[in-house]
């Protein structure tokens, strides 16, 4: 057997968005990460194009156990590229499908985290946290209605990669780097208006200096507004980046010094 003649249908793309999205990262680990989880997800489909107990699926299915890692808000069009060229070729494209996850894994990973992993959930975290704070409960609905939106686009992305095969691959090349990059300049904007907007602390206190009153929010406010917050965010990204640190430890250290200030006068709400 070289070539297969199943051919896929929606109960199958059915059955793969499902163990993706419930699934994929069943297996997980720090040799071959998401590689138990990519075989875990195809495996039916690929029972199905190579028939039980066959050299050709024991074979495929150790190509699909090696290593891979990407985005799991993308990992759907390498499947659906993956599956186009298995269902053609069958045994014979083993080579072309390695080539194709090294390849694209890499770059959907860079795509995948930069707009689904940072810039969707700052931009709506955002409107939901300023909401929630202002006592308006819309920013929780907002925030579903923008996961139930990320859900149905990796849902629909398998049969659209199936359907434009490698053909996909080359019309999408020369974009990739281009869309990264233009998440990651926007993610660094949307984290620096929450930096602005939500980090909301400034200095209370009002020393005098030979009778005279100094400002210091006032004259810091003149030298760039929003320095504070700036600062604060500034040093626990310092901190972050010690040995041993990690965000939790952060958290309670940043609470316990605001605190500690606060109470002496230092530093208050604004």
């Amino acid at each position: 057997m070289t070539k297969s003649n199943y051919k896929l249908t929606d109960k199958d793309f059915r059955q793969v968005n499902m163990r993706s999205l419930f699934g994929f990262q069943l297996g997980w680990n720090y040799e071959r990460m998401q590689g138990s989880g990519y075989l875990y997800h195809i495996l039916p489909q690929l029972r199905k194009i190579y028939s039980d107990d066959t050299p050709e699926l024991s074979e495929m299915m150790k190509i699909h156990t090696q290593f891979f890692n990407t985005s799991n808000f993308f990992n759907t069009i390498i499947t659906g590229i993956d599956l186009a060229v298995e269902e053609s070729q069958g045994i014979e494209g083993k080579e072309t499908v390695s080539g194709l996850k090294v390849g694209l894994m890499g770059p959907f990973a860079a795509i995948g985290d930069s707009i689904f992993g940072s810039l969707v959930p700052t931009i709506f975290g955002a409107l939901a946290a300023s909401m929630a704070a202002q006592g308006n409960p819309t920013g929780i609905f907002i925030w579903i209605a923008a996961q139930i939106a990320v859900m149905v686009f990796r849902w629909v992305q398998l049969k659209f990669a199936y359907k434009e095969g490698v053909n996909l691959v080359t019309t999408m090349q020369d974009k990739l780097n281009a869309l990264t990059d233009a998440a990651t300049i926007m993610g660094v904007f949307m984290v620096g208006a929450l930096v602005a907007t939500m980090v909301n602390i400034k200095f209370a206190i009002v020393p005098k200096i030979g009778g005279v009153t100094m400002d210091i929010q006032n004259n810091l406010d003149m030298i760039l507004p929003r320095l504070l917050p700036a600062l604060v965010v500034g040093g626990v990204y310092w901190l972050l980046g010690k040995k041993g640190m990690t965000s939790t430890k952060a958290i309670f250290i940043v609470l316990i010094v605001v605190v500690a200030l606060s109470a002496a006068g230092i530093v208050s709400k604004m």
